[in-house]
């Protein structure tokens, strides 16, 4: 049985001011939670219905029922189990040599936040960098959208138009206007800066996009989903 005051708690942790306040944030599912789990992050409590089998029998596990669950999930359909996990305490120094390193310009959007970090992940890409308004990782949407890649993919807020003047690197940028990225050639380390879903890349940092690159439009849509255009883009610069 879930006290009130657990219900209140867990319920409050859809507030991103209250998660940078204790540290925590919520994860749900069975696929999501037994990765978790397997992967040693750090959970501290885990609730479940009596039908989930947890991966690792040494893990505490407050077993509810189906209306409980409901009360606390953040899900439409909640999926058997929640997991209140712990934010990382050390975040890892940005390391820019030799590697693609992806930058979000106010992606707003937490189903495209999570879709672009588990992209990354599937190509290799270990860090992200965002600006200030990027959707947090650890809302309670995005992370679900990762799939568990967030525990792979570092993403580290910073002010872009303050931080990319110091990279002395080539930054790849997506816009309307640059080269054909089916013929850009893969660089050996960078940057690529992918706009928002209804801004693109923000005037105040287009100065230091130094290779333009676009996607060809050859049907009708007026725009791809900064998600999709993303892994398009990472797909042919991680060649």
């Amino acid at each position: 049985m879930v006290t009130k005051s657990e219900l209140k708690y867990i319920q409050s942790l859809s507030d991103k001011k209250v998660r940078l306040e204790t540290g925590c944030f919520i994860a749900e599912g069975v696929k999501l939670v037994g990765e978790m789990i397997a992967a040693g992050y750090p959970l501290k409590a885990v609730y479940a219905l009596d039908s989930w089998e947890s991966p690792d029998t040494s893990i505490e596990v407050t077993r509810i029922e189906a209306f409980e669950l409901e009360k606390m999930s953040m899900l439409q359909t909640p999926n058997q189990v929640l997991a209140v996990a712990m934010m990382p305490q050390q975040i890892k120094a940005l390391d820019l040599t030799g590697q693609l390193t992806l930058v979000l310009d106010g992606i707003q959007d937490p189903g495209n936040m999570g879709t672009i970090i588990r992209t990354a992940d599937w190509f290799g890409i270990r860090q992200i960098v965002a600006s200030e308004d990027t959707a947090d990782v650890y809302n309670p949407k995005v992370i679900g959208a990762t799939m568990g890649s967030f525990m792979r993919v570092s993403v580290t807020y910073k002010h872009l138009a303050d931080w990319m003047p110091t990279v002395k690197l080539p930054v790849y940028g997506a816009l309307l206007a640059g080269e054909n990225i089916f013929t850009t050639k893969a660089p050996n380390g960078g940057l690529l800066v992918i706009g928002s879903e209804g801004k693109g890349i923000r005037e105040n940092i287009l100065d230091q996009i130094t290779h333009p690159v676009t996607i060809p439009k050859i049907g009708g849509a007026e725009s791809l989903n900064a998600g999709v255009a993303a892994g398009i883009i990472i797909a042919q610069l991680t060649r």
